[in-house]
């Protein structure tokens, strides 16, 4: 059979209601002569006069129908009223298909129920779209608006089942590790976790508002305070952020967090989580490397140009600096570049050398876009030779360097970008890499390549508002010994100051990539008050400030916290990413669109005025200065 869809084991509560007696998925020749009961949606409808042919649909599967107009006179009469998605209940005889009917795409192929009572449990109206062409293109706002629908065909379908076994293997991995499943509170207090918040305002303290959680960050780590040890969470998380393929403003995470741990104990733990998860979600899929490689955040940017990188195909950035250090190049862009201690990098693209100048074009755009002033290119020959229209300026030997310290074959093009920013040479390198990647058909698309990205900094500076930021959460914690970095950040009122010798500080931050996108992020975290109080103090917060937005985990600390640390990893990126899919709104069974509108169900949506007034709210229009931020 070409539909290999594995048979789900019988449930521990039978299926059978008083509706059906069997599934349109469980049939088989086995069954032949059995009477049952089904329940399901017209998938298909076929009238052939004297037999009607209805293919009856569930989450199952599919059964063909036959109902004989002189076997069973009524129900051919009912029959014949039905049509596509109509909901029936049709009661009949097992028998196998006529040799050389059987249907191969079909598990339930080998047989056919000769239907000799059916009721219309439902009528339907025609569906805005084709719930029996699961491959028909259909406009996404449609399918958004009539997502129930959506959810009726196969594909989403079985996106959703798929999330539904990642879910289930969480569990069991976290169950068997002795974690505790805990729900922590969605109405919370606003603290800064990165994105604006979500905000609730309270009825019975008018003035005053709940906001919805970014993640439990605060509440997990109190859970160890508390003792719990080992604590976890399909957690739902809420960020009112601008949104793109790999977000939502509502969205659900594994939220873990242990006691007495290093760093190593939790990355080992997540490690065999992860593989033992993915083993049982999707066993056809192989993990290309085991352990996980483990790469520090400076070294991935070297590499790869990317905290996230897919290591699913080399194209690895190359310093050229070494190949035009001696004397001045002749260009110009270069010679500035590296005087100014700036930085000279380069990907090299197989089998593109003979890219037409539209192409080259195109992808100096897609490098501009990104922050790049220019890209220049060097195109290898079938005799290994470099062409380039900076050879001129550079000459055959340094042109010749190039190629050498790319490694460049014949066919290649080696693309190049200066720039005095180091990080911006690794960002458009690193996504140029990542488009040419997809575009050249590079990363095998079964393959999992996972990988761990830590030493993180701990903090960067933010100069608009004078202050250092915490890359990750405010509550990482910072490699031991770094910590004598922190020192400066005492007294109150304290003084941020760029100068400040923490921004040199690694923190002990973990992230785990899967095939070029952030699956989740983790740390160890600081279990001390006097080392937190430090950290805030760097991150502008003055003492009262600190104790206004952070005193309940201050406080907390007081009274014995144990050293910790956790992780977060997105279950829609991991669903879609195990499901093939690019956009997590694919594996979401109600998700938003872009603008975070709800189509199906008009969200959002102007409140009642008795509602606001309840709240003693009134809408008074938005500031110039919040309109140009939105």
């Amino acid at each position: 059979m070409s539909d290999d869809r594995p048979v789900p084991p019988e449930p521990a509560f039978s299926l059978a209601t008083p509706y059906r007696d069997a599934t349109c998925g469980e049939l088989r020749a086995g069954d032949a002569g059995r009477t049952v009961q089904l329940a399901g949606w017209v998938h298909r409808r076929r009238d052939h006069g004297q037999l009607i042919f209805l293919d009856l649909r569930d989450r199952y599967g599919i059964t063909q129908v036959v109902v004989d107009a002189q076997e069973s006179p009524v129900a051919h009469a009912v029959a014949n009223r039905t049509r596509n998605e109509f909901v029936l209940e049709i009661k009949g005889e097992v028998a196998r298909r006529m040799a050389g009917k059987e249907n191969e795409e079909l598990l339930t192929g080998e047989v056919e129920l000769r239907g000799r009572e059916v009721e219309i449990l439902s009528e339907a109206q025609t569906p805005p779209f084709y719930i029996n062409e699961p491959d028909a293109p259909v406009d996404e706002s449609l399918r958004l608006r009539y997502r129930y629908l959506d959810i009726r065909r196969r594909p989403l379908l079985e996106r959703l089942l798929l999330r539904s076994e990642l879910v289930r293997a969480i569990r069991d991995a976290h169950h068997k590790a002795g974690f505790v499943e805990i729900e922590t509170p969605i109405l919370l207090k606003s603290t800064p976790e990165g994105a604006r918040d979500f905000i609730v305002p309270s009825r019975l303290q008018p003035g005053s508002v709940y906001a919805l959680p970014q993640s439990p960050q605060q509440l997990k780590q109190l859970l160890m305070v508390a003792g719990i040890d080992r604590y976890f969470q399909i957690a739902r998380c809420f960020r009112d952020e601008d949104l793109r393929g790999d977000r939502q403003p509502e969205f659900t995470q594994l939220d873990l967090e242990m006691s007495f741990v290093t760093e190593e104990r939790v990355m080992e733990f997540v490690e065999a989580m992860i593989i033992e998860v993915s083993r049982a979600t999707t066993p056809d899929r192989p993990i290309q490397e085991i352990p996980f490689p483990r790469f520090t955040y400076e070294e991935a940017l070297e590499r790869f140009g990317s905290d996230k990188p897919d290591l699913r195909f080399g194209m690895e950035l190359v310093d050229l600096a070494p190949a035009l250090r001696e004397g001045t190049t002749g260009f110009r862009v270069f010679d500035e570049t590296l005087a100014a201690g700036g930085r000279v990098k380069a990907v090299t693209a197989p089998g593109m050398a003979d890219a037409t100048r539209s192409q080259i074009d195109e992808l100096t755009q897609f490098a501009r876009r990104h922050g790049a002033k220019g890209l220049a290119h060097v195109a290898v020959a079938a005799d290994g030779t470099g062409h380039s229209p900076i050879a001129k300026f550079l000459g055959e030997e340094r042109v010749a360097a190039i190629v050498a310290a790319a490694a460049a074959r014949p066919g290649d093009l080696i693309l190049i970008v200066a720039d005095p920013s180091r990080e911006l040479v690794a960002e458009v390198l690193g996504r140029l890499r990542g488009e040419l990647g997809l575009r050249l058909g590079l990363a095998e698309p079964g393959v999992l390549a996972y990988c761990w990205v830590h030493r993180f900094p701990m903090y960067q500076w933010d100069t608009e508002r004078g202050r250092w930021d915490a890359t990750h959460n405010p509550f990482s914690g910072v490699v031991p010994e770094d910590e004598a970095l922190l020192v400066t950040a005492s007294g109150d009122p304290y003084e941020p100051s760029r100068q400040d010798p923490a921004g040199k500080a690694r923190a002990m931050q973990y992230d785990v990539a899967l095939n070029g996108w952030e699956l989740g992020g983790g740390s160890v975290r600081i279990h001390r008050r006097e080392l937190l109080e430090r950290s805030f103090a760097l991150q502008g917060y003055s003492l009262e400030q600190m104790h206004e937005r952070f005193g309940g985990i201050l406080e907390a600390f007081d009274f014995g916290a144990p050293p910790h640390g956790g992780i977060a990893i997105g279950i829609d990126r991991w669903s879609a990413l195990l499901a093939y899919q690019t956009n997590i709104r694919e594996v979401m069974a109600f998700p938003k669109t872009q603008s975070g509108t709800d189509l199906m169900m008009q969200a959002p949506s102007q409140p009642d005025p008795e509602q606001f007034a309840e709240l003693g709210l009134r809408f008074v229009g938005i500031r110039p200065e919040h309109v140009a931020e939105s």
